[in-house]
């Protein structure tokens, strides 16, 4: 059994010692661990400090592509190195290392696909009031969305098995906290949640700018998400919403109309005719949604079997010895340090 723990970094050279540091090199029921960082554009020497501090893989990306790319390119090259059980954590060492054992107990017991750790954010010293207030509102919606119970929805601490991370399909450009409970749900893969401890914040945030910022990206990715598994009920209700708006000036027209002074309120008819046409077109629009959905699905379950395809002809290597070069998801992977000699290659 391999754990592969993946680590995305953005010029995290002043953290990132710390993290690998905290990560146990061995756990009860895993045969093997190693480490994947994925450098996503770092102008400083994140690379180098991974190589330091014995990483086993390193993706790199020419340029910043982003935490859902960073993320996305990681299980795949997590998945081509064989990795049965893959945990993602941040390079801020933001989450307890010695954590990691609770989040793949679930898996190695057969009793979930996807583990995410609980932060019970209401503790954190840190957190402003707003900042509890809008997880909890957010992992509220998300769990509707999704149809799964799990109190932290953005937790970046999660576990994947092998077989999640194969279905999962990561189209976000913002973060994929969001997107993969979603997918999970609508997918039928099981989510479990943990608690898990955090260490004292090392720095802000570099994922967003803002607060309303990260609403309105979250906001975004939630609507995207439901409405690509959902597209049918979401303009169903959208058309319901534009029919309702576009009878009430038309009742008011039609109140005037039968007292005899209908002419001078031929505006509310106009405007409840183009609602009406509107949320008329709006149902149709579900409707095409709808039938490319079920397309979406046929790729979706296409792309899966080509990974598979792929992961199985592919022999991955025991050490990261003659992997310098290859290309995975798009991006350059190298190899580190022989977990055998400790030698850079």
């Amino acid at each position: 059994m391999k754990l592969i723990v993946q680590i995305p970094c953005y010029n995290e050279e002043q953290t990132l010692a710390a993290t690998l540091a905290d990560i146990p090199r061995a756990i009860p029921a895993i045969d093997r661990i190693e480490l994947l960082v994925i450098d996503d554009g770092s102008i400083d020497r994140t690379a180098a400090v991974a190589l330091e501090n014995g990483v086993h893989h390193i993706v790199h990306h020419k340029h910043n592509q982003g935490l859902a790319r960073a993320f996305r390119n990681g299980l795949d090259a997590c998945l081509q190195q064989g990795a049965d059980i893959i945990v993602n954590t941040d390079a801020d060492n933001q989450y307890v290392g010695a954590d990691i054992a609770l989040l793949v107990a679930p898996i190695l017991q057969g009793k979930a696909n996807m583990v995410i750790g609980d932060r019970r954010t209401d503790g954190i010293a840190h957190f402003s009031p707003l900042k509890k207030f809008l997880q909890r509102l957010g992992s509220s919606v998300v769990r509707r969305l999704a149809g799964v119970d799990v109190p932290d929805t953005v937790s970046g601490f999660r576990a994947f098995s092998r077989e999640a991370a194969l279905r999962l399909n990561i189209v976000s450009n913002f973060s994929y906290t969001i997107e993969t409970v979603i997918q999970a749900g609508k997918r039928d893969l099981t989510v479990v949640s943990v608690p898990v401890r955090t260490n004292p914040t090392a720095r802000p945030s570099r994922l967003f700018r803002s607060i309303p910022q990260f609403v309105s990206q979250s906001l975004i990715t939630m609507t995207r998400m439901y409405a690509m598994y959902k597209p049918l009920r979401v303009f169903f209700f959208l058309g319901v919403l534009l029919i309702g708006l576009g009878l009430l000036p038309i009742l008011r027209f039609l109140f005037f109309y039968l007292q005899g002074d209908g002419a001078g309120h031929i505006q509310s008819l106009q405007l409840g005719g183009v609602l009406l046409l509107i949320g008329v077109f709006a149902w149709l629009i579900g409707l095409v949604a709808d039938l490319i959905s079920f397309n979406r699905q046929l790729l979706e379950m296409t792309l899966e079997r080509v990974r598979r395809l792929e992961l199985s002809q592919r022999q991955p290597p025991e050490s990261s010895l003659g992997m310098k070069g290859c290309v995975v998801g798009g991006a350059e992977q190298t190899g580190s340090n022989d977990p055998n000699t400790g030698k850079h290659h």
